[in-house]
């Protein structure tokens, strides 16, 4: 059960590395991503940001496979 706990927490740690270098990549804002602003409302639809986290997820996946 230890075990679990620090590889939980060893995960996390990586995680929150992570996440600082996804935020300067412009995922969301990729050519094709939908975007539409009307008045007080607004709508984001990013597809192509969809499909490339999807097939480098699913790449990454195959590889531990």
């Amino acid at each position: 059960m230890q075990q679990i706990i620090i590889i939980f927490g060893l995960i996390l740690i990586l995680v929150g590395f992570i996440y600082l270098y996804l935020n300067k990549l412009p995922l969301g804002q990729l050519p094709g991503d939908i975007f539409i602003q009307s008045g007080n409302s607004s709508f984001a639809f990013p597809i192509v940001t969809c499909l490339v986290i999807s097939i480098v997820l699913s790449l990454v996946l195959n590889f531990f496979k």
